[in-house]
């Protein structure tokens, strides 16, 4: 198997928009569909490109709308993505896949679980957010200042938002990795620390940069979602789910991936002591895809 370098792709949804969508990986094999993080980008990191190499995986990511080179969709809902979803399958002539999203992009995975049962054949939300209007979850409890902050602006005001939005654009463009660790520091934990400071900051910091040009209206629309409905209960998924969730995350707390683990029927939780929130990016994808994979063989 030749290696060779991620395509990308423009593709139009039936509203006339267009979606940036990266493929890399064995285009043969088992399709997986990543749901990026807030903020983030289809910016598809080398280590899970090899793992989808070596595993005989098909890997596709997308801007999501206002991301990098996908049209905004103002007032846009997590249920939304569905439709994006499936404009991207339908291009690919991909029938049946499995899709996995970590921090903001775990709603977005449940969601397509949800109303894509017939195609979406398993799901994995990784560090996930829970519904802010979650029964028994008090949202910000355990989570770091910067995203305390964050949710609190967005909660408030046009103006007030979009002044904080401004702000944390800026610490994240201008920032240098040293820079980075200091500026988010209270987000951070020792895990992701380390994580981060052996090499995963360049990455970040590069999937953050290209979500947010040529406009960061992406990442100003996800600060919202978060604090409206769903559109959809994760009471209805019905196809494997796999939520994993780190005790010293401090962007989205322990407590997030516990009530996802309570009320999606049949999740097969990993609620571990040793991961933060970038550990699981850095170093549980592989244990994801080979969850994912074994679900997409045993309906084959």
């Amino acid at each position: 198997m030749t290696r060779s370098a991620t395509e990308i792709e423009r593709i139009a949804t039936p509203d006339g928009r267009l979606l940036t969508v990266r493929r890399d990986g064995d285009t043969l094999g088992f399709p997986i569909l990543i749901h990026h993080g807030t903020p983030g980008s289809s910016l598809l990191y080398e280590p899970h490109v090899r793992d989808a190499w070596t595993h005989g995986i098909m890997l596709l990511s997308y801007d999501r709308p206002g991301y990098g080179g996908s049209t905004r969709q103002p007032g846009r809902s997590v249920a939304d993505c569905v439709t994006d979803v499936v404009a991207i399958c339908d291009a690919f002539g991909i029938d049946r896949f499995c899709t996995w999203g970590v921090s903001g992009g775990g709603p977005h995975a449940l969601a397509t679980a949800a109303l894509l049962p017939d195609r979406c054949v398993a799901a994995a939300a990784l560090a996930s957010v829970a519904p802010f209007d979650a029964e028994g979850l008090d949202f910000t409890a355990g989570m770091g200042e910067a995203n305390v902050e964050s949710f609190a602006a967005a909660s408030g005001s046009e103006t007030e938002h979009r002044a904080q939005h401004e702000l944390e654009l800026t610490r994240v463009c201008d920032a240098t990795p040293e820079a980075f660790l200091t500026e988010f520091r209270t987000i951070l934990g020792a895990p992701d620390v380390e994580v981060l400071s052996a090499g995963l900051v360049d990455f970040m910091l590069a999937n953050m940069r290209a979500g947010a040009e040529p406009s960061s209206d992406g990442w100003f629309d996800d600060d919202l979602f978060f604090l409206n409905p769903w559109e959809f209960d994760v009471a209805s998924i019905e196809v494997p789910v796999l939520v994993w969730q780190g005790e010293q995350d401090l962007m989205v707390p322990f407590a997030h991936g516990q009530w996802l683990a309570a009320h999606i029927p049949g999740a097969e939780a990993r609620l571990t002591a040793g991961d933060g929130h970038m550990t699981v990016l850095e170093r549980q994808i592989r244990d994801v895809h080979a969850w994912l994979v074994d679900r997409f063989e045993a309906v084959k």
